[in-house]
């Protein structure tokens, strides 16, 4: 209960503080709308990417063994314990205009990721990603792969027992990896201002939003933080019921 509490207490003063007179003049300011939408694209787009490439890895270090698997596995999972600053100044060193990967390819396409709306979903790919391939790893240590052998037996190729088999008993621990994954991109800030900025309509995001209006109209960020908890709770409660009540 004192846990609970804790955590209750401090959306209870949000709520105390709300401007709810003006609730919804503020929440259409183009302020709020711009962010609302960037952040609910790319947290979508994000934790898309993360499933095309999170699902593969997860499977290859929870089935197979390889020379450095554990290096692996502690790459995947440092972009969760790192300062996200760190991890968007170490995404600009690799990717930016004069950085190890982003100037050769800025060079030759003048293509640039930094302080768009793709690095934007970078950012969050980065620092959700580990989310995903955790929770789908730790689902497939715990299924019973003797339904994979005996579809193998049966000459099924790897590609038809991952598709039929695989995925589908693994599809809850998929379901919440994704629901972490995409919560995780929803809410980051430091990665996000540090390699994409925080540029309205182009790279706020509803956290930076937040950070902005805090410091010239408070009410504006109360409103913007209880439009992000909303869409927060719209998304993770009927999921919540869904896949991971068992």
């Amino acid at each position: 209960m004192v846990a609970i509490a804790y955590v209750a207490i401090p959306f209870a003063a949000l709520l105390q503080r709300a401007p709810w007179s003006d609730l919804g003049a503020l929440v259409g300011q183009p302020v709020v709308t711009d962010a609302l939408r960037l952040s609910i694209t790319t947290a979508f787009t994000a934790t898309g990417i993360s499933l095309v490439v999170g699902i593969p890895l997860a499977w290859v270090l929870a089935r197979t063994q390889f020379p450095g698997r554990s290096v692996a596995r502690a790459l995947i999972t440092l972009p969760m314990v790192l300062p996200p600053v760190v991890g968007g100044a170490a995404l600009l060193f690799a990717f930016g205009r004069r950085g190890l990967l982003g100037g050769p390819v800025y060079d030759s396409t003048g293509f640039l990721l930094p302080y768009s709306i793709w690095g934007v979903v970078a950012a969050n790919t980065f620092v959700a990603l580990p989310f995903l391939v955790l929770t789908v790893e730790s689902g497939l240590r715990g299924s019973d792969p003797r339904y994979e052998d005996a579809a193998a037996t049966l000459g099924a190729g790897r590609w038809m027992i991952f598709r039929r088999i695989t995925v589908p008993n693994a599809a809850p621990s998929i379901i919440a990896g994704a629901v972490l994954c995409w919560a995780r991109a929803l809410g980051e800030f430091g990665a996000t201002v540090t390699f994409a900025g925080n540029l309205q309509g182009r790279t706020q995001t509803v956290p930076l939003a937040v950070f902005l209006a805090l410091e010239s109209d408070r009410d504006a960020a109360i409103a913007l933080s209880l439009v992000l908890i909303a869409v927060s709770l719209a998304v993770l409660l009927p999921l919540r019921d869904r896949w991971l009540a068992a």
